[in-house]
């Protein structure tokens, strides 16, 4: 059984940042699960038997190798797509993650090409189908 095809995912989605107004993307490489090539946030699957802040922090640790300073909860969205020629469900649960950028770094070279800073104003492309949702939804909050 997959999560958000054959029941629905629970997404743990971190916009991680400075605390300067810049925040890291990663480039998905051809070993991501989709959207090659788009920049994304920090994000990954709820397990069962996991708590959402521990997900929340083993997430952007392997991502970007960074511990979480501190968090905020931004709120939910539904997420209805289609991944591999199949329609998927996913609840995604969204915070704003302060980091270190010092300790950032690419810490799953196998699927992200490459990280980077940003601001709201400079954000690269292309970025993953849920990123202009994203943005639409928590741009008051994200400063």
């Amino acid at each position: 059984m997959t999560q958000g095809s054959d029941f629905i995912g629970v997404g743990i989605i971190s916009l991680c940042h400075d605390g300067k107004g810049n925040f890291v993307m990663a480039k998905r490489g051809k070993n991501a699960r989709d959207e090659h090539g788009n920049w994304d946030i920090c994000g990954g699957g709820l397990e069962f038997g996991d708590n959402v802040e521990d997900r929340l922090k083993i997430e952007v640790k392997e991502e970007f190798c960074a511990d979480v300073i501190n968090y905020e909860f931004l709120g939910f969205r539904d997420v209805h797509r289609i991944q591999s020629g199949q329609p998927t469900h996913w609840i995604d649960l969204d915070f704003k993650v302060l980091v270190d950028p010092a300790q950032v770094k690419n810490g799953e070279p196998h699927k992200f090409d490459e990280i980077g800073w940003f601001t709201l104003k400079n954000v690269p492309e292309p970025t993953h189908s849920q990123w202009p949702k994203f943005l639409e939804k928590y741009k008051e909050k994200l400063g």
